[in-house]
């Protein structure tokens, strides 16, 4: 299987034992464009639902682009947290997480 199918899979199986919320490790990390479109798609599908996401990533903007809130941890403490607009545009995670250029 591809990285975006076996993504696909384990979420498929995550949501077997319909579950209320859902951890997603990295679902972007290793998968084509295409891929992390689905599975942005599938997590809004899953959030329609009624199913909580609870997403780790490092891909910051397809991350940003699917979430409703977000937590910044910098040095093992939460820098930040609120909804992506606020998140980018916060000095403190700007300088030491996203950069001066990174924007949505």
């Amino acid at each position: 299987l591809s990285g975006g199918e076996r993504r696909r899979v384990e979420i498929a199986r995550a949501l077997a034992s319909n579950p209320h919320f859902i951890l997603l490790d990295e679902p972007f990390a290793g998968i084509d464009p295409i891929a992390v479109g689905d599975i942005r798609d599938l997590v809004a599908h899953l959030k329609d639902r009624g199913i909580g996401v609870l997403i780790t990533d490092h891909n910051v903007r397809e991350t940003l682009e699917v979430i409703d809130r977000a937590y910044i941890i910098h040095n093992g403490m939460m820098l930040m947290e609120g909804a992506p607009g606020d998140i980018v545009g916060n000095e403190d995670v700007r300088r030491v997480y996203l950069g001066d250029r990174f924007n949505l």
